[in-house]
């Protein structure tokens, strides 16, 4: 079995990083080999004199393929910023086809590779691209995380819109209940549930 899967979401902060290592354990308790990949992050600590970024180090605890950190992470910015302006600041063009030749070589070594954007579906990469443009680069199936709160119907339709419109392979969305006092929480659920009907779900609790 050789599978992929790009995770996306209607903003920052929404869980990507949790459904994609729920993602990576379900498939590693099946028994296959599974690895976890984020392209470009940004924001990172200094552990045991290291800059770590706690999604990747989330993804390599996960994962039970030891990649190297160039292939899972190849692009990593210390501010927690716009990647494209963290790019900026350091003096580096993030590349797709960088990321795309990192992403052949971990598919070489696992059976899935579950792919992690940053940010929202159009966040800037440079100047040029965003990961909207480097979903349809890598050509692989998107996952795509509803954060559940005030004004997610709104950011889901105008997400899914723009993967349609861009012919992305949707294969699934999540409805992640990040705000826990949100009102009408049942009634949002099922807004999107009808608006979202020709696409699978899968409602998750964190």
């Amino acid at each position: 079995m050789k599978q992929a899967f790009f995770i996306t979401g209607t903003d920052t902060g929404i869980g990507k990083t949790y459904v994609a290592c729920q993602l990576i354990r379900q498939y590693v308790a099946q028994g296959y080999r599974v690895v976890g990949m984020k392209p470009v992050a940004a924001g990172c600590e200094l552990v045991d004199g290291k800059w770590v970024n706690e999604d990747v180090r989330l993804l390599t605890e996960a994962s039970n393929v030891d990649a190297p950190l160039q292939l899972v992470n190849p692009y990593c910015f210390n501010p927690p910023i716009a990647p494209h302006i963290a790019a900026e600041q350091e003096g580096v063009d993030i590349q797709l086809d960088v990321i795309a030749q990192a992403y052949q070589a971990l598919a070489e070594l696992a059976d899935i590779v579950v792919v992690e954007g940053a940010g929202g579906l159009l966040v800037p990469l440079n100047a040029q691209h965003t990961i909207a443009d480097l979903i349809a680069y890598l050509n692989i199936p998107v996952l795509f995380v509803v954060g559940m709160r005030l004004g997610c119907i709104n950011h889901a339709l105008l997400t899914m819109e723009v993967m349609q419109a861009r012919g992305l392979n949707v294969s699934a969305w999540v409805a992640n209940p990040i705000d826990r006092e949100m009102q009408c929480y049942q009634e949002n659920l099922l807004t999107l549930q009808s608006k979202l009907v020709a696409f699978p779900e899968r409602i998750i609790q964190v």
